[in-house]
């Protein structure tokens, strides 16, 4: 019988889930330990409490170091804590990699690291064969704010599920930089697909840091890969809780009309870096939307977190199971 092989993307979770109890620590010092929807680990040293955090970029080339930086600081800030300091494996294709496009990721990295006030601390750099594209893997400590640990096991039925800017910045601005020649888009809105990364931006510390100060916030959870579907039932089964979305509620940023039907891509379920899921007590919901806009972040309440299992969709009125996405939507352009 031939080898179940597995997909491009995540793990199954099934089969993560059974790798994480084979790995449960009885550690009394981890405060968060591995599990599924964690955006990352908290640990006490002595009286201190850090959080670690590792994540790659994979699919990404121009402007690797960005990306980087970025996804990792927004795993720190939706734990609740503050990016401080990185380490980077830089994995270079042997036969494409020059001084001069070396010495370019550097730079970004400086000036990505410089924009976040993160102190880059080490790592490893090497060419080496077998791929044809960079992969970066960063691994990013941070302290706990002043908040306390927020966890994405912390939702609660009742609680308002928020959702910042909209989807999917990622990917859209990816396939922009990515396939450019076959999107048919004239420069000017080329451009600005491709500038979604830095405007609206994929990074969320801004957006943890103010719906903390405003208060309420009960969970945080940042969707990446497999997009927002895949975040919101990361964080609904991290929680032991079910949720119902209503899809005319979910922002889709204007841009992703033009790109994702060229490669017939399901918004809900592409890279999705650049938005928060938020949830609140529903008292709160409208205080943390109000203090985004006056920060310029547009945001949305699309969602209640329910007693009952499964995650429902409102699609015209009618009921839906959420869609789930065994691999990120965005690898249909890869494999064409």
């Amino acid at each position: 019988m031939a080898e179940d092989k597995l997909p491009i993307g995540k793990l199954p979770v099934e089969l993560l889930s059974q790798f994480l109890k084979e790995l449960a620590t009885t550690d009394p010092d981890v405060i968060v330990g591995p599990g599924i929807g964690m955006d990352a680990a908290v640990i006490r040293f002595g009286q201190e409490q850090l959080v670690f955090k590792t994540d790659p970029i994979t699919f990404a080339t121009d402007d690797i170091a960005w990306y980087l930086v970025t996804v990792n600081a927004n795993d720190i800030a939706c734990m609740g804590g503050i990016p401080k300091y990185l380490l980077v494996t830089f994995l270079l294709p042997q036969g494409a990699t020059t001084r001069d496009g070396a010495h370019a990721v550097f730079s970004r990295l400086k000036e990505a690291c410089t924009a976040n006030g993160i102190t880059l601390v080490g790592g490893h750099t090497e060419i080496t064969y077998g791929i044809e594209r960079p992969i970066a893997i960063g691994f990013m400590i941070g302290t706990v704010s002043g908040h306390g640990i927020i966890r994405s096991s912390g939702a609660k039925p009742g609680d308002a599920v928020l959702l910042s800017k909209g989807i999917p910045i990622e990917a859209t601005a990816l396939l922009a930089r990515e396939f450019a020649g076959k999107l048919g888009l004239d420069e000017v809105t080329l451009k600005q697909a491709q500038n979604l990364i830095y405007d609206p931006g994929i990074g969320v510390t801004r957006d943890a840091r103010i719906a903390l100060e405003t208060g309420g916030v009960t969970a945080m959870h940042d969707p990446t890969e497999g997009g927002l579907a895949t975040g919101l039932f990361e964080l609904a089964g991290a929680s032991g809780c079910g949720m119902e979305v209503h899809l005319e509620h979910i922002p889709l940023i204007a841009l992703a009309e033009k790109i994702l039907p060229v490669f017939s891509i399901d918004p809900l379920g592409a890279l999705a870096s650049g938005s928060l899921i938020v949830c609140c007590r529903p008292e709160y919901a409208q205080a943390i939307l109000a203090a985004w806009s006056q920060a310029g972040i547009c945001g949305a309440n699309i969602g209640t977190i329910t007693s009952s299992q499964g995650l429902i969709l409102y699609r015209d009125g009618k009921q839906t199971p959420l869609p789930q996405f065994r691999t990120d939507e965005i690898t249909k352009a890869f494999s064409v």
